[in-house]
């Protein structure tokens, strides 16, 4: 009887059970919808008659809307490497810091997370403007005689995603920095090589998962960044979330709609796929 009590039930059917309202959750907010979005893009016209692949002859075929996408793809990259240059500093700055100091570090960086995008976003707002921070210190100095013109450029939304996306990128670089074992670089430099010599050839290989893992966050949050995008970029720029909700909300044409969404998933899932077989090739050549 004792034998019995221990033995108990099968694991796996607890596993199958508490897995199951996991997938019913997926099933129904996620693939759900995602089949009935497949559905919706077949459809010829706004007022949901008829089926066929107009939308997606449209999408190859009216010169503005693959544009609008791979523009979109290329923000993206763009913040990407900058978040790249400046989160890789920043994470060795911490891991290289006494333990007093990488607590001030490590709120500093989850700050931003704590903060709503829409107020960062206004923030970027104010700094970026003709009379704001940045035009004011650089008047002060005697630099310009004009206020530059910082907000509704490229520039500025790249520099506001960045700053928007920053920790997508250094906390993963932080743990993989932290792995590294650093009897490596004594025994580097003990052997002749250089600070430069050492990083390209045993810091930065060993970083490449941490590297790649925050790509991918901070590429996919960039490029659907709405909220940013729509502030800082202004009607001077169009990206693929405001072409959505565009098509969505103001022209009704949902089927349009529902087809470059489609396919601005299939791009991203691409370039996530990129991402992935540059590292794993990055770590096979190390």
């Amino acid at each position: 009887m004792t034998a019995a009590v221990l033995k108990g039930p099968p694991v796996t059917g607890y596993s199958l059970a508490f897995a199951t309202p996991l997938a019913a959750f997926f099933v129904l907010f996620f693939l759900a919808p995602l089949l009935l979005l497949v559905v919706i893009s077949f459809y010829a016209t706004p007022e949901l008659q008829s089926f066929g692949f107009d939308q997606y002859v449209k999408i190859a075929t009216d010169g503005f809307t693959l544009p609008v996408l791979f523009d979109t793809l290329w923000l993206g990259l763009q913040t990407t490497l900058l978040c790249l240059l400046l989160g890789y500093a920043l994470a060795w700055c911490y891991v290289r810091s006494p333990g007093s100091l990488q607590k001030l570090l490590m709120l500093a960086i989850l700050m931003p997370l704590l903060t709503s995008v829409v107020v960062r976003t206004f923030a970027w707002v104010v700094i970026l403007g003709r009379q704001g921070i940045v035009n004011s210190v650089l008047a002060d100095f005697g630099w310009i005689d004009a206020p530059l013109k910082l907000l509704y450029t490229r520039g500025g939304l790249i520099v506001t995603l960045a700053n928007v996306q920053l920790p997508l990128m250094v906390l993963p670089l932080i743990t993989a920095l932290q792995k590294l074992d650093p009897n490596l670089e004594d025994a580097s430099s003990a052997l002749g090589a250089s600070a430069l010599r050492t990083f390209v050839k045993i810091t930065l290989p060993l970083t490449l998962p941490g590297i790649v893992a925050g790509c991918l966050l901070t590429f996919a949050a960039s490029i659907t960044a709405f909220i940013s995008q729509s502030l800082i970029g202004g009607g001077q720029m169009l990206f693929m979330p405001m072409y959505i909700y565009q098509q969505a909300s103001s022209l009704q044409n949902w089927p349009f709609a529902a087809a470059i969404s489609l396919v601005f998933l299939v791009a991203v899932m691409a370039c996530v796929s990129i991402f992935n077989f540059l590292g794993r090739l990055g770590r096979g050549a190390a």
